[in-house]
C-alpha cells in the first residue's frame, strides 16, 4: 500500500526528473534501471536523453523510503508513495535484473479534457457528448474501461463536473487520482482512501451510512465490485473504471473476479440491471506517430423480460446507432430530458469552459 510522502515534492529532491515532472503534458516518467522513458499526451513515449547516476537513484530511493518509513532493500524490494499529484513506484535492484526501476505517474488536479478540444480532436462526436453529459444529469452509473493510460480516469473526471455540487459525492481510491473536491470546489464531497485495515469493501459498505447519491470507485479489480453493484442496486449511483478492451466483455470480465462460480452465475443479472452505460477509451498513434485518444466503444447494458442485452451507440469509434432501452428512456423522461443526444445547456457549458 502507497504511503502519503510527508513533504511537498522539490527540484532538490527529485533532480533530474523535475523537469519532467513540472512539463504539463507529461503523464509518467519511467526509469528502468538505464533508461528514461517520458510520456507526454501530445509527443508521445520517448527516451529521454538524461544521464542518471547510481548515486542519484541511491540518494532518491533512500529520502522516498525515509520520508513513507519504509526500508527499501534485498529483502523489502518494493516501495511506494504518493503525494498530492504523484505516484511513485519503485522496485529494488535486486529484483529487477536491469536494475532499480522507477515509476512516476502525474495525477494533477486538473481536467485535461475540454469540450470543445474534445470536438476538435474528434474524441468524439458532439451529439455523443451531449448523451453521455445527459447520462450524467440522468442519474446513470458508468464503466469507462481501456487498457492502462488509455485515459479513463480523465474521461470520468470530465464527466463528473455535470454532477450537481448539492449532490454528496463519495469518492474511494488508494491512490489519489480523482482530486473530486478540489476540481469541484463547493460541492459536497466525501473522499476516502484506502489502506491497511480499511479495504476497498469497507469503504464501498460504509458509504451507505454516510448519505451518498453518488459512490466513485476509482478502480474496479476484485471482489469489492460485488459491494458497488449492492449499493448501486440502492438507488446510488456512481462512476468506476476498468481494464477492458471491448465493452461486451464487462460481464465476463467483471465475473471472473469473483472468488466462487455460484457468485458469478448471480452476478451477471445485476450487472446488466445496474450498470446502465459502458465507455471505452482507446489511445492510438495517428499518422504522425502521436498519441490520440477517442471513445471508440458506447453502450448501454440493459435487462429487459428476464434477458440481458447491450445496446450499442458508438462502435470503432463511429456513432451506429441512436436505439436506447426503455429503461435507460424511461431515466430521461425522469430526469425531463426529452431528446437524449442533445443537452440543453450545452451552450452553457461551453461559455463556462467546461
Amino acid at each position: 500500500m502507497s504511503e502519503i510522502l510527508n513533504y511537498e515534492p522539490t527540484k532538490e529532491q527529485f533532480g533530474v526528473f523535475w523537469k519532467y515532472i513540472r512539463e504539463a503534458d507529461v503523464t509518467d516518467v519511467d526509469y528502468n534501471g538505464t533508461q528514461l522513458w517520458i510520456t507526454d499526451l501530445k509527443k508521445g513515449r520517448y527516451m529521454a536523453k538524461e544521464e542518471i547516476t547510481e548515486n542519484f537513484v541511491n540518494a532518491f530511493t533512500h529520502n522516498i523510503s525515509n520520508c513513507v518509513n519504509r526500508q527499501f532493500n534485498n529483502a523489502n524490494r518494493i516501495l511506494e508513495a504518493d503525494t498530492k499529484e504523484l505516484r511513485i513506484s519503485i522496485i529494488h535492484a535486486s529484483a529487477a535484473m536491469s536494475g532499480t526501476s522507477i515509476c512516476i505517474r502525474k495525477s494533477p488536479c486538473i481536467v485535461r479534457n475540454r469540450i470543445s478540444d474534445m470536438i476538435q480532436a474528434e474524441y468524439c462526436r458532439k451529439e455523443v457528448l451531449q448523451l453521455l453529459i445527459n447520462c450524467v444529469l440522468a442519474r446513470m452509473n458508468f464503466v469507462f474501461g481501456g487498457e492502462p493510460g488509455a485515459g479513463k480516469t480523465e474521461c470520468a473526471k470530465f464527466l463528473m463536473q455535470f454532477i450537481p455540487k448539492e449532490e454528496r459525492v463519495i469518492t474511494i481510491e488508494d491512490s489519489l487520482e480523482i482530486h473530486y473536491a478540489d476540481l469541484n470546489p463547493g460541492a459536497d464531497t466525501v473522499e476516502l482512501r484506502i489502506g491497511a485495515g480499511f479495504t476497498y469493501t469497507d469503504a464501498i459498505k460504509a458509504c451507505l451510512r454516510q448519505n451518498p447519491k453518488w459512490l466513485i470507485l476509482s478502480e474496479a479489480r476484485s471482489t469489492e465490485v460485488t459491494s458497488l453493484l449492492e449499493q448501486w442496486s440502492t438507488g446510488v449511483n456512481g462512476f468506476t473504471t476498468i481494464h477492458l478492451d471491448d465493452l461486451r466483455k464487462l460481464p465476463d470480465r467483471i465475473q471472473n473476479m469473483m472468488e466462487s462460480v455460484h457468485d458469478a452465475d448471480r452476478m451477471e443479472n445485476r450487472i446488466y440491471r445496474y450498470v446502465n452505460v459502458g465507455v471505452l477509451i482507446r489511445c492510438i498513434q495517428d499518422e504522425k506517430g502521436l498519441p490520440k485518444r477517442y471513445i471508440d466503444q458506447l453502450c448501454f447494458y440493459s435487462r429487459e423480460e428476464r434477458e440481458n442485452r447491450i445496446y450499442m451507440i458508438v462502435k470503432d469509434g463511429k456513432l451506429v446507432s441512436a436505439n436506447l432501452p426503455m429503461e435507460i428512456i424511461r431515466k430521461f423522461i425522469h430526469a425531463k430530458i426529452r431528446h437524449p443526444f442533445v443537452c440543453e445547456h450545452w451552450e452553457d457549458y461551453m461559455k463556462e469552459g467546461k
